[in-house]
């Protein structure tokens, strides 16, 4: 295995490997943050599972590249942690959003190895789960604009720069912003302690408490998130550039490790959606069979960056929100237009994918249960209530 990676290794691939773990670190760590301290995480358990995160997609990227020779990216589920950001606190606190973690996890490797949960999740009309998606993503999209509103010369900073760089090099937009804001947030805000957090962050045990109210308003929306949004995508590209990976294998193997990391507080990891085009394309290597490289380094990549976790999560967990929520919001914009997309593009599902979207983006709750299951939940119902009406 390492005698054929050697031969297949190229300068080329290991830098696009390499752009891709600081892309996909710089796009998305805000909305990381963010949504595991909505749900209670303190700033040290925020480190420890930052570091768990880069630590674990590091070794699942490198294991599963090699081990197929083919370019599989891993990343943390964006969406499911703006689901986080906007479901919020549930009884137990952080401990309970643990214990759903693990349960989504848990479901995550059934779906592995017992197909018909991944053909169930499949089965979900894809209007329905991008409104879904959609409503879970559009209070974070207004961030930047409400923030704009707050702090008109900060927030129109990260905004102009996000646009200008969005321009010319959209791959480089969302880093931009992000450095832009780290900027403005480590000049304006209070960074006591970042110096401190330069060494490698310390792992925080959480003790996982398991309860309905976070199963069916973390776990079982996560998990649908996670896999319509980051596992079938991810494949989908992978596909469309020429691969057919093992996807019970991958599924699996993103589920123990899930499992495994998420005492230590951190989310679920899965297939990467957008970065798998990155390390997948043209532009990691002109021969498709030496591509895989750019993933074995995305992973070495992440590992690196995951030293980095104690700071970011000092930073950004000190700064003012607003600035946070913004620059998040446009990590997420791009994704919440293909959400809305798919959402209203079926003339005949655009109704219940509206009612999913609407009751999800509500903030309507019942019995302890967040909007995103409700919204997927009565969205899905209307669905099948109209096709039975149709077809009578």
């Amino acid at each position: 295995m390492l005698a054929r990676f050697r031969t297949d290794f190229s300068a080329q691939a290991m830098l696009q490997g390499l752009v891709v773990a600081v892309v996909g670190y710089a796009s998305s760590v805000a909305v990381v943050i963010n949504g595991l301290a909505a749900v209670g995480a303190s700033t040290a358990e925020i480190a420890s599972a930052l570091m768990w995160l880069g630590v674990a997609k590091g070794l699942l990227a490198l294991g599963l590249s090699l081990r197929s020779r083919m370019p599989i990216s891993i990343a943390w589920t964006t969406p499911g942690l703006a689901l986080l950001a906007t479901s919020g606190a549930v009884s137990g606190g952080f401990p309970a959003a643990v214990g759903a973690f693990i349960v989504c996890a848990a479901l995550v490797v059934l779906s592995g190895l017992w197909p018909v949960l991944a053909r169930a999740v499949a089965a979900i009309p894809k209007p329905i789960a991008n409104a879904m998606l959609a409503g879970v993503l559009l209070k974070l999209c207004l961030a930047p604009f409400v923030a704009l509103k707050a702090m008109p010369l900060l927030a129109g900073a990260i905004l102009l720069t996000w646009f200008l760089v969005f321009r010319f090099a959209r791959l480089y937009a969302v880093p931009a912003a992000m450095a832009v804001t780290l900027v403005l947030l480590a000049t304006t805000g209070d960074t006591t302690g970042a110096a401190g957090a330069l060494v490698w962050p310390q792992s925080r045990f959480v003790w996982p408490v398991f309860t309905l109210e976070a199963l069916f308003s973390i776990a079982i929306p996560l998990f649908v998130v996670t896999m319509a949004s980051q596992a079938i995508t991810g494949l989908a590209v992978l596909s469309a550039c020429g691969y057919r990976p093992d996807a019970r294998a991958g599924l699996v193997s993103t589920g123990i490790g899930s499992a495994l990391i998420a005492p230590f507080g951190a989310p679920t990891v899965s297939y990467a959606a957008i970065t798998a085009a990155l390390c997948a394309g043209p532009d990691a290597h002109a021969d498709p069979t030496r591509r895989y490289v750019a993933a074995v380094f995305s992973g070495v990549g992440y590992i690196a960056l995951a030293a980095l976790a104690g700071v970011a999560a000092v930073v950004l967990t000190r700064a003012s929100p607003l600035l946070v929520e913004a620059a998040a919001g446009l990590a997420l914009m791009s994704a919440f237009g293909s959400a809305m997309l798919g959402a209203a593009q079926d003339e005949n599902s655009r109704i219940p994918a509206m009612i999913a979207f609407l009751v999800t983006a509500s903030g309507f709750g019942f019995a302890g249960i967040g909007g995103a299951f409700w919204g997927l939940a009565l969205g899905w119902a209307a669905d099948a209530a109209l096709k039975v009406r149709v077809s009578a």
